[in-house]
């Protein structure tokens, strides 16, 4: 199977959602937006002041609830995520996996950070850092 299968298998069971919305969702206080891009993407494209920053090879264990490497914002399966990458591609897969572990309400802004920026939405070139758990916890990956 292609990645591109993989992807588009992946998209039919996620509810994504556009900028339009993944603002309303975050504003309102029912969604987390997650920011999974590297830090050189973020330099390079600027961020959105507030999402959550977790790096995509940590982002499971930081949003497990059961993880002792969770972040306090991993509060439980009920939580709304919608994660973003650059375009849309990584997130769709993020997103999934998320899923997967057990996050039912998780999904992706479908355009990405792209789409946040089209959309006319607040952005800036700060906010670099990933969101880190107990220093301790980041060892048990």
């Amino acid at each position: 199977m292609t990645i591109d299968a993989v992807l588009e298998r992946t998209r039919q069971r996620l509810d994504r959602v556009d900028a339009e919305q993944a603002w309303a969702a975050w504003r309102t206080g029912g969604a987390l937006l997650v920011d999974i891009r590297p830090v050189a993407q973020r330099a390079a494209e600027g961020s959105i002041p507030g999402a959550l920053v977790i790096e995509r090879n940590v982002l499971e264990w930081r949003l497990d609830p059961t993880s002792e490497a969770r972040l306090p914002q991993a509060t439980g399966w009920d939580l709304r995520v919608i994660v973003f990458c650059s375009e849309g591609y990584a997130s769709s897969l993020a997103a999934a996996t998320l899923q997967d572990i057990g996050l039912r309400h998780a999904t992706d802004l479908a355009g990405g950070f792209a789409a946040w920026l089209a959309a006319g939405l607040p952005w800036t070139r700060e906010d670099l850092e990933p969101a880190t758990a107990e220093p301790e916890a980041l060892f048990l990956l």
